[in-house]
């Protein structure tokens, strides 16, 4: 098949002709390599890091920082473990339902300004709006009812805009725009715990400001980066039998995406059922008396740790055609660095944690998410079936609140790390099963 030309991309992405843009679409669907302009990959490559930090610092602040600060505020420190467990897994099981949902409502989406835009710019707003409804939710229940709303909406815009890589991306960019998205993604969540502590004593303005923030920068992301036209693509009839299938990946029509799936999940898992009590674990376990002077801190060192880690091993990757080893590699260093903090209970240790872990962690994002773009099932459903990657992200933040809060009710803080220590390296080695990729 034809590669379908494309116009200036220093102008505007998107054809003048449909059959173009048609053909854009159906060359993408039949091959691996999409027919993305090469400047328009360098604009995409300069756009993709402050369009993740208009998310991650969401997701850095608020789960890590603020919600659990106002939690202890409202509802008072003797049951803050319980209710944040209650808050946190209900908010993360709706995130879990609405990325692949919003991926396949976007694959299905026509309009002159593509796929991904519309659902991009509605989330951002939405989200944006739920997180003022945050701010002034009053009861346990609101607060349950603001951070799900959060949680959906914002991955109304995330899923979509997860989708922009095997869309727009040649394969042999990959691991440099997964390397670069990765910056983004980290330095958003570890820059969204610094950020966020400067507003621990002011939690209303601090959800305010990020509104804004993720509101400003997505909506210039569509702007530099426009799309191609999706009108002239033939609607797909709906199937409810497809809807369902949002949630699903046959794995055994497709072992590879499994084996990458089942990786990304256990170490998530075992990562955020630690890192997801970081602020009790400082008060209640090290003893820190004010944890927001000590978590900026601790924010730097491990995205010291991550950027290392992030801009050496995505271009490597490329450069030496091979995925699985670093994959491996950082999944084993992330595991590994929970034994500091485990056999030595001190902050001092829990630093060493944070360098070491940012190291394997910013590896992992930066080559894990190139991987998977190769494994996806197929290219007309990049979205969903990203949706469906994303699980492996969300559904650790459904499962840990819940399990690592049982953990902490029953055994103590201690007990987390080796929990995440298991998870994390049983992730490593489920990297080697996969066939299609090195």
């Amino acid at each position: 098949m034809t590669t379908a030309s494309a116009p200036d991309p220093t102008t505007d992405l998107r054809p003048e002709d449909p059959e173009e843009a048609v053909a854009f679409f159906e060359d993408a669907a039949g091959n691996d390599d999409p027919p993305a302009p090469i400047k328009g990959v360098r604009r995409l490559l300069a756009w993709i890091i402050p369009a993740n930090l208009g998310i991650f610092l969401i997701w850095g602040a608020v789960p890590g920082i603020l919600l659990p600060a106002q939690i202890s505020a409202q509802f008072g420190e003797a049951d803050k473990v319980a209710n944040l467990t209650l808050v946190a897994t209900i908010g993360a099981f709706c995130s879990m339902l609405a990325q692949p949902i919003a991926g396949q409502i976007s694959d299905r989406t026509r309009s002159r300004f593509g796929r991904r835009a519309p659902w991009i710019i509605i989330g951002a707003l939405a989200g944006g709006l739920s997180l003022v409804g945050l701010a002034f939710a009053d009861s346990l229940v609101g607060v349950v009812i603001a951070w799900s709303l959060v949680q959906i909406t914002y991955n109304v815009a995330q899923g979509p805009l997860s989708a922009i890589m095997p869309d727009r991306v040649p394969l042999k960019r990959r691991g440099t725009f997964a390397a670069l998205s990765g910056i983004g993604l980290m330095v958003g969540a570890l820059g969204g715990q610094i950020v966020g502590s400067l507003f621990f004593n002011s939690i209303a303005a601090g959800y305010v400001t990020f509104a804004a923030f993720s509101l400003i920068v997505l909506t210039l992301f569509v702007v530099f980066n426009p799309d191609y036209s999706s009108k002239e693509l033939e609607r797909e009839p709906f199937s409810f039998g497809d809807f369902l299938r949002t949630f699903w990946v046959n794995p055994v029509k497709h072992p590879d995406f499994f084996w990458a799936f089942t990786g990304r999940l256990l170490l998530y898992t075992g990562y955020f059922a630690v890192t997801g009590f970081q602020l009790y674990l400082l008060t209640d376990y090290f003893g820190v008396e004010k944890p927001e002077t000590v978590i900026p801190m601790l924010g730097m060192i491990s995205l010291a740790g991550i950027l290392l880690a992030t801009v050496v091993s995505g271009p490597l990757s490329d450069r030496v055609g091979r995925r699985k080893p670093f994959v491996f590699i950082s999944s084993v260093v992330t595991g590994l660095a929970l034994v500091f903090p485990w056999i030595w209970p001190d902050l001092t240790a829990w630093m060493v944690f944070t360098f070491v872990s940012g190291l394997g962690f910013g590896m992992f994002q930066a080559v894990d998410t190139a991987l998977m773009s190769e494994v996806l099932p197929s290219a007309k459903s990049f979205a969903k079936d990203l949706g469906v990657v994303n699980i492996a992200a969300t559904l650790p933040q459904t499962l840990a609140p819940g399990v690592a809060g049982a953990i902490v009710l029953a055994f103590g803080y201690a007990a987390l790390f080796p929990v995440g220590i298991l998870l994390s390296v049983l992730g490593a080695f489920a990297v080697w099963p996969i066939k299609a990729v090195k």
